[in-house]
């Protein structure tokens, strides 16, 4: 298959950014990751940290998280709670990427299930053993009062949760993507010639 756009959605600590980042490099396309947080905070006036979780975390650890958390008022925000205005604004800066006909890259927040009507779409999942997901965020973003089991479990629990509620679909799940690869086992260098070979 050939592919103008390539999403990655990605386990917390598996190196999907990097390889993500290194991909669009490779192939000449434009990249996007923070690049959409900083243009929802801009179009909303949430700031870009407050973008950046509700943009693809839920609230809590379940989907049961999104209850009443601030409703919308006519007016403002369209009378949408904040995560369903953050998304409906995240969900047109990706479309509005993809219309520009620029091939690309997208990091998260959901793009593989906005773009699901969309001719030339690769959807990626990047996964990797939890030891090597340890080693990586330590390195990172150095030690926390949580252990590093713990921060991987919470936030892939909140990306889950937050997938499922606005797609009703299972974040992760094999068949919701065309490829999934293993960053542990084979390595983020051979993670992107895979990738960049099935974009070709």
């Amino acid at each position: 298959m050939s592919a103008k756009i390539i999403t990655i959605s990605r386990q917390f600590g598996s190196g999907g950014r990097s390889i993500a980042k290194q991909l669009a490099i490779k192939l000449g396309y434009d990249y996007y990751d923070k690049e959409i947080i900083e243009e929802v905070a801009k179009k909303t006036g949430f700031t870009k940290d407050v973008v950046a979780s509700r943009g693809e975390e839920a609230p809590g650890k379940s989907i049961f998280s999104y209850g009443f958390d601030g409703q919308g008022v006519p007016g403002i925000m369209n009378g949408m709670t904040m995560n369903d205005y953050i998304w409906s604004e995240q969900r047109k800066v990706i479309k509005q990427i993809a219309d520009s006909g620029k091939p690309c890259v997208i990091v998260g927040r959901s793009a593989d299930y906005i773009l699901r009507e969309y001719d030339d779409v690769l959807n990626v999942f990047i996964y990797a053993d939890m030891e090597f997901r340890k080693e990586r965020i330590v390195r990172l973003y150095g030690n926390t009062d949580n252990k590093p089991e713990k921060r991987l479990e919470d936030k892939d629990k909140k990306r889950k949760a937050n997938h499922k509620h606005f797609t009703d679909l299972d974040w992760g799940y094999a068949p919701n993507y065309d490829i999934c690869l293993c960053s542990s086992k084979l390595g983020m260098d051979k993670c992107v010639d895979i990738i960049a070979d099935l974009a070709k």
